[in-house]
This record gives C-alpha cells, structure tokens and sequence, in this order.
C-alpha cells in the first residue's frame, strides 16, 4: 500500500462511520418524533438506558444488528426503515411522497386537488368529522363544542383504545409499547365506524404515523387537522398541567417543532386545515359547523 494510504483508509472508515451514525441518528430521532414516544419509554422498551439512547440520537454511539433490530421493534418498524437512505422502487407510497416532496407549495396543492378529485368517488360514504393533531390543538374543546352544536356524539379515541385494551394508555405502552398499542388504536378506529353512524371523533396525535389506521380513518371520516403554531401548542399544553410525550425532557419546545416537521406531511394529508392560532374559539366552531356533511346532523 502506497505511503499514507493505510491511515487514508482508515479515515475514510471513520468518516463513513461518522455518517453512518448520523443518518441512524436522525432516523431514530425522525420515526420516535413521528410516533410521539418520549425517549424514556423507547429506551424502556429497546432494553438499553435512556442515556444511551440519547448518545444514539446524537449519532455518538456505533450501534450492533442486534441492538439496530430492538430499537426498530420498539418504534414498530423494522431496522432497514432505519438505515434505508433510499426510496424503494417497490412502494409505491414512498415514491409518491418523495415525488410530491420535490414540488413547491402551491404546486402540491394543485397536485393533492387533481389527486382527491380523481379518487374521492372511491371512499366509503363519510360518518362524521375525526379531529386531527397534536395536543395542546384544541381538539376536545372545539370537538366537545361542536358535538353540542350539532347534536352528534363525541367520542376519544383513547376512551375506545382503552375500553377495548382493559387497560389505561399509560399502562398499554408500558405492557405492549408501540406494537400493543397500534394495534389497538386501528380496532378503535374500526369500533368507531361500526357502533356510529355519524360522530365527532378526537384522534390521538400520532395517529397518522399509523399508516393503515390513518387510511381507514380517511376511508369512512371527513378529516380535519386541528392546527397551531409550535409556541401556542406549548402554552396550552402546559396550562394543561402536562408535557407528554416530551415528559422529563429539558428540549420540550425543540422536541415538539421536530415533531410538527415529521407530521406536517402526514397532517396535510387530512381534508381540511383548521388554523386555530390567534383565532377564537367561536370562529373556528363556526369554520367547523360548515364542514359537517348535509344531512349528518340529527
């Protein structure tokens, strides 16, 4: 090996390395934000400590197939979602967005319009409005309000989860984690549409990262994502009396703008946009009656 080469190639390992750990880094981070678990929990239910985690995040810790493997069945995917950096050619999903990714704002509007006129006609008839975003949105208050107003039940989602779990949210992470808990939440979602004909449903936040949950849900409710700016959703959060899923962590403003950037395209995929930031809460009630379906009102 010519002179030099030998500590050359060592370099290149360690920088290879380096991204390596970075793009595992931001995925873990990316999918975690997505689904909204708190890094506490994950680090529970990957079997490594929080600390650790945190050095992964950071891309400052070279992780095994093995420990690759229970990171990615505790965010219930799987470990090539995890390293892939490339689209496969194969989903078909995945192509879409990346191709409607490359396009500007006004351009995806038109392309998501020329989309939902094509394939609208194929959705099952609409049974009710099914709120969706993250907390601190306004959800129960403008669902509960709008459920008055019209006449129609309101329901919670995580009512239902929990009915069918036999168990209270907190408790279903910490048995069954993302797995239990997904797989409860699409048979709420299936309770919800069989046990009503028309409703008011408040979703949990994290849904649309479901992608099966938030097809059906799509498939059978008008749906509408429930908007704020990341500093209002904080404010009302924390006049809630709680930070989840960002419990115990001292970056809650920074986790919950990652967390508005991972959901944002799965957000928009809803049926309307309700902006709720510097608004009142009887103009966007009246936003709202407006989008109820004529005739689902008793």
């Amino acid at each position: 090996m010519p002179a030099g080469g030998e500590g050359a190639a060592l370099r290149r390992g360690a920088s290879g390395a380096q991204a390596y750990n970075r793009h595992i880094a931001n995925r873990v981070r990316g999918i975690r934000a997505q689904r909204g678990v708190s890094r506490k929990l994950l680090a529970q239910h990957a079997g490594v400590s929080e600390r650790y985690l945190a050095q992964i995040e950071q891309g400052q810790a070279n992780l095994s197939i093995a420990l690759l493997w229970q990171i990615a069945q505790a965010l219930d995917t799987d470990p090539l979602t995890l390293l892939s950096e490339e689209v496969s050619a194969t989903d078909t999903a995945t192509l879409l967005q990346a191709f409607i990714a490359q396009l500007d704002e006004a351009q995806q509007q038109e392309a998501f319009a020329l989309l939902r006129e094509r394939f609208e006609a194929a959705r099952d008839a609409q049974q009710g409005i099914a709120l969706l975003g993250l907390r601190g949105a306004g959800k129960t208050t403008l669902g509960r309000l709008l459920a008055r107003r019209t006449g129609l039940p309101f329901v919670q989602l995580t009512d239902v989860i929990e009915r069918i779990g036999n168990m209270a949210i907190e408790e279903i992470f910490s048995l069954g984690g993302q797995p239990m808990y997904r797989r409860l939440e699409k048979q709420a979602v299936a309770c919800v549409r069989d046990d009503y004909r028309n409703v008011i449903l408040e979703t949990g936040g994290s849904l649309v990262s479901a992608a099966d949950t938030y097809s059906l849900l799509r498939r059978h409710f008008f749906t509408v994502w429930v908007r704020a700016l990341p500093e209002e959703h904080m404010q009302r959060v924390i006049a809630q009396g709680d930070l989840r899923p960002m419990a115990g962590n001292t970056s809650a403003m920074e986790d919950l703008q990652q967390i508005l950037q991972e959901r944002e395209p799965l957000y928009r995929a809803a049926d309307h946009v309700l902006e709720t930031s510097a608004r009142s809460v009887d103009d966007c009630i009246e936003e709202l009656a407006r989008l109820v379906p004529p005739g689902t009102v008793p």
